[in-house]
């Protein structure tokens, strides 16, 4: 609620262990494995994990052989469903297969004769990017610090720091603004799986000390809430608690509800998907144009149809903390930038076996080699608009 300068705001993150996000890295694996041996593929792979089963699904043109159960068994292992007491564990779970190829009728929008990098959008849509400079990461503080705390609670569970710790488990954060600007943490949220015989008092007094304080330092104070494992027991995770998806957590993946969402989830889907490629396209340009000191906050929406090699639109939002019209940043962004998927593709050189690490913790704001799409390279062509 905005009350003389002041609101909150709360966005929300799950650990890789998750059965959304167990969905979300197997289908993003098949993906890389598929790519290591064919850059031209066609994927669209879906996964759904049950109690005791995982089905593997989706439309996949390719010339790559990969072995979809052993894909899923090295997932589930390295996530760390290795022990049959979870009631879910990688040598035991039922794997089910159902792949088609992608759609001919599909596909003639897609591909093309005039070469490799001229190819249409496989579907119509829009696709949003979003940046602000409340952190260094140019993220929405809230979604950073859920997605830190939740990658800090699988961190202690398999250097062995908190050996009582489960795959499965949940971060929330509230934050207040002042001006705008974060402030503090008014509430932390954790939900952590753990063992059957662990004592609760002592996992709480543990997820403060190593989770909750060293990753949220010093926005906390004596008056932030906390809650922990808020209902007790949390013994029975993953996918035996709750049915997983691929794509069921779009808004954990992106901005943590800051900004708008184009509603495409991003993994499993090769880079000639603009669901994928265009919402790291505008991520990509919206970080550059708040980088280089045009806006405070910038949004930027791309819209394609079937077929398209080019956007039929291109929306700009600086929040009014704009110093130019986004009409001159979208005039800048037509002049300089190429949107066209291929070209897309070329540019933050997806081609390659990185989704993987995409499907947990978020896909923006995190500066590792590659997540291309973070790179604030582009920074000096869109300063140029302030000396007009």
């Amino acid at each position: 609620m905005l009350k003389n300068g002041y609101y909150t705001f709360t966005s929300e993150s799950v650990t890789e262990g998750h059965p959304d996000k167990v969905c979300d890295r197997i289908s993003d694996s098949v993906l890389d494995e598929i790519i290591k041996q064919d850059t031209a593929a066609r994927v669209a792979c879906e996964t759904m994990a049950g109690s005791g089963f995982i089905l593997v699904t989706g439309e996949i043109t390719t010339k790559a052989y990969v072995n979809g159960k052993d894909v899923v068994r090295n997932v589930l292992k390295d996530i760390g469903y290795t022990k049959p007491e979870y009631g879910f564990d990688y040598k035991s779970v039922g794997i089910l297969t159902s792949i088609n190829e992608q759609s001919a009728d599909i596909a003639m929008g897609v591909n093309t004769k005039k070469g490799k990098d001229d190819f249409g959008a496989g579907d119509q849509g829009m696709m949003s990017g979003y940046a602000t400079a409340e952190t260094p990461e140019y993220m929405p503080a809230p979604i950073l610090y859920a997605q830190k705390l939740a990658m800090r609670l699988s961190e202690v569970r398999k250097n062995g720091t908190l050996k009582y710790l489960r795959p499965d488990g949940k971060t929330q954060v509230t934050v207040d603004y002042e001006n705008g600007k974060p402030k503090r943490l008014s509430c932390v949220v954790v939900a952590a799986q753990h063992d059957e015989d662990v004592d609760m008092e002592q996992l709480r007094k543990d997820i403060r000390r190593t989770v909750i304080e060293p990753v949220c330092g010093n926005m906390l104070d004596s008056t932030t809430q906390y809650y922990i494992n808020n209902t007790g027991r949390f013994v029975i995770g993953g996918p035996v608690a709750d049915s997983g998806c691929t794509g069921r957590k779009i808004i954990v993946d992106t901005y943590g509800g800051v900004g708008n969402h184009g509603g495409g989830a991003f993994s499993g889907k090769d880079p000639t998907k603009v669901d994928r490629t265009a919402a790291y396209m505008a991520r990509y340009l919206a970080k550059n144009v708040v980088a280089a000191g045009l806006a405070d906050r910038c949004e930027i929406q791309l819209a394609y149809v079937i077929g398209s090699r080019e956007p039929l639109s291109i929306f700009i939002n600086t929040h009014n903390t704009g110093k130019v019209d986004p009409q001159e940043i979208a005039v800048a962004i037509r002049e300089r930038f190429s949107l066209s998927p291929g070209q897309m593709i070329e540019h933050l050189n997806l081609l390659r076996p990185i989704f993987s690490k995409t499907s947990a913790y978020g896909h923006f704001g995190r500066n590792e080699p590659e997540f291309t799409w973070e790179r604030t390279d582009c920074v000096d062509y869109f300063k140029k608009l302030l000396k007009k």
